[in-house]
């Protein structure tokens, strides 16, 4: 629509247009769609619908607040600094005697047109989370930034401070990391061909080092704990049902420990992590051990059961030799005493 009615701007005026430089305005204030204050919200910043508006960006990393592995999503919360100069803007500062305008932190107007816009922002980051070796893992996430409606012709977006500069600030105002290492920032150009024109945007990307120590306290040494627990129950007497009702805790204990890293390792990965193989082979190892144990009692329980149908028949033979030695022996006359008196 801007389009149609530019060219319709270029025929009333009778092909004047060659020697006359339009703008944006120029054509919202034939159609009569704004007003006065109109200036400086419809329409791109420039004078000449030729020359871009160059934005230049700079965000700073402020705190990392939450890296939900589980959805693949990270939560950064940074300073975002936007510099553009405004065309239609120009004064002479030295015809002002006071300034009695509003004081706005967040935006920050010069008498040659140049707009600095300051202001921070709570970001949701969809990140390609590599979980293969959690929790030594390294990860990074990406801030992509561009234009929805402006191609590279209209708008161009260019970083203002390189990356090491914006790490290094980043690394002196951040205050809150949480399980995570800031390690470094790097910024990188993308430009994109949709139809016609040509889009731009940058990227941010944030590179982050999990702290280990609270897996490795809380769910590594508990499994090999467990471990160390099911090798030492080899000691306990076989006889005895307490070795394999032990051995089923154990294992038991170490299913809790699986359903709480369920629910940290995302679903979806390239890789398997190291630390399900490293569980997988331990619980491979106490199942074993406890078949073992299974085993074992049984054997133990069958050898019992035919030791004792043997001493039940052992004690039959020997009842049955006494009572056909009874039979067999030497037959004695049985004495009657007689009294005579």
């Amino acid at each position: 629509m801007m389009h149609v009615a530019f060219l319709l701007l270029i025929v009333f005026t009778g092909g004047s247009s060659s020697e006359k430089v339009c703008s944006y305005q120029d054509v919202v204030d034939y159609l009569n769609l704004t007003t006065n204050s109109g200036v400086y919200k419809l329409t791109q910043p420039v004078l000449n619908y030729k020359h871009p508006t160059v934005v230049q960006l700079d965000i700073i990393l402020y705190a990392i607040l939450a890296v939900i592995e589980k959805t693949q999503t990270c939560i950064p919360f940074v300073w975002a600094t936007m510099t553009w100069n405004n065309e239609r803007i120009k004064w002479d500062p030295d015809r002002i005697r006071k300034d009695d305008s509003p004081l706005n932190p967040y935006m920050y107007v010069l008498n040659d047109g140049t707009v600095t816009s300051e202001e921070d922002l709570r970001v949701v980051s969809a990140c390609r989370m590599d979980v293969h070796k959690f929790p030594l893992d390294t990860q990074k996430c990406n801030i992509s930034i561009g234009s929805a409606i402006h191609c590279v012709d209209e708008l161009r977006i260019l970083p203002f401070s390189n990356a090491s500069r914006a790490t290094q600030f980043s690394r002196e105002v951040i205050k809150s990391q949480g399980e995570w290492e800031f390690l470094h920032l790097s910024i990188s150009s993308n430009n994109f061909t949709f139809g016609i024109k040509q889009w731009e945007q940058l990227i941010y990307t944030f590179t982050m080092k999990r702290r280990p120590l609270f897996h490795v306290i809380n769910f590594l040494l508990p499994i090999l704990f467990f471990l160390s627990l099911d090798i030492a129950s080899f000691f306990i007497a076989d006889h005895r049902g307490e070795k394999l009702g032990f051995k089923v805790t154990v294992l038991l204990a170490i299913s809790v420990l699986l359903l709480i890293l369920n629910d940290t390792l995302p679903s979806m990965s390239n890789k398997t992590a190291l630390i399900a193989t490293y569980c997988i082979v331990i619980v491979a190892m106490m199942l074993l051990s406890l078949l073992e144990t299974i085993l074992v009692t049984y054997l133990i329980e069958k050898d019992s059961a035919s030791y004792e149908k043997l001493r039940l028949k052992n004690n039959l033979e020997e009842q049955q030799e006494k009572v056909n030695n009874c039979n067999t022996g030497p037959h004695r006359t049985p004495s009657v005493a007689i009294d005579y008196s």
